[in-house]
């Protein structure tokens, strides 16, 4: 048998942890001296030990614990118990860093609000396309409700055209309409298609008119960073004087490689004067 300082040293956790664990029932000594009190361990009982410390690092209370292992639950049981609670975590962690994301651009955009630098804004004419295309409703413009909309009709639109044989001639092209009176957002996903293409199953194609004028900027990186290319071109349309035309503003995916870091948005805006 171990004493409780060795038995510590094994299982990598304090002396402190295992007189607690002791005090509330949750892993007794195999044995303590009846005259000096020391408590002694068992090599076996390392595996009660393992599962006590991970089922407590993924979150678990030691009430839970307790009754999980007072439930004798299989080693397999254990197993799929933890994998799920790893995939809750996981979760949580993507959504923080997908968080701190957000608070990053909005922070960058709050310190360039003086100096938004506006070189990479071009003046041209966007061609009439003819695009399959699906929509879907977002309940805001806010990335955490907008960009699964666009991600799933993207994706839906895809398969459509796959089905259906009609390759895409061109980069995506995303849309976006107010919906009065409610702050929600239609959300248009479209694919541009050959002219001569006019039924995609499950899709409907559409004709975007040509535009004459548009101020357009490239973003490179996460639509997460989107937020300072949008306000750079917001804040120069204001300055250069130009009003907005009943055409909405498009975003173009020019790439979208597995790394989101890598991917390159051409942001669409048509104007007037």
């Amino acid at each position: 048998m171990f004493t409780i300082g060795d038995f510590a040293g094994h299982g990598r956790v304090s002396v402190r942890m295992l007189r607690h664990y002791d005090a509330i029932g949750l892993l007794r000594p195999a044995h303590v001296d009846p005259a000096t009190g020391y408590r002694h361990y068992r090599a076996e009982q390392l595996m009660q030990l393992n599962r006590i410390v991970a089922l407590k690092d993924l979150g678990f209370s030691l009430h839970q614990v307790r009754s999980i292992l007072h439930d004798r639950v299989s080693a397999e049981e254990l197993r799929g118990m933890l994998r799920l609670r790893r995939a809750e975590l996981e979760t949580v962690m993507a959504d923080a860093a997908a968080r701190m994301a957000r608070v990053e651009a909005r922070l960058r955009t709050i310190e360039s609000e003086n100096h938004m630098p506006t070189d990479g804004i071009v003046v041209k004419s966007l061609p009439a396309l003819r695009v399959a295309e699906l929509s879907g409703t977002s309940g805001s413009f806010d990335p955490r409700e907008i960009g699964p909309v666009v991600r799933i009709l993207h994706e839906e639109l895809r398969g459509c055209l796959d089905a259906a044989g009609v390759p895409a001639t061109g980069p995506g092209v995303t849309r976006y309409e107010d919906v009065p009176g409610t702050g929600g957002v239609v959300v248009r996903a479209g694919l541009p298609v050959a002219p001569d293409v006019d039924h995609v199953e499950g899709a409907r194609v559409v004709d975007l008119a040509c535009v004459d004028r548009a101020a357009t900027v490239v973003h490179c990186g996460s639509m997460d960073e989107f937020l300072p290319t949008v306000q750079a071109l917001a804040h120069w349309l204001g300055a250069n004087g130009y009003g907005f035309t009943a055409e909405h503003a498009r975003e173009l995916s020019l790439a979208r490689p597995e790394d989101r870091a890598e991917w390159v948005t051409e942001l669409q805006v048509p104007i007037a004067g």
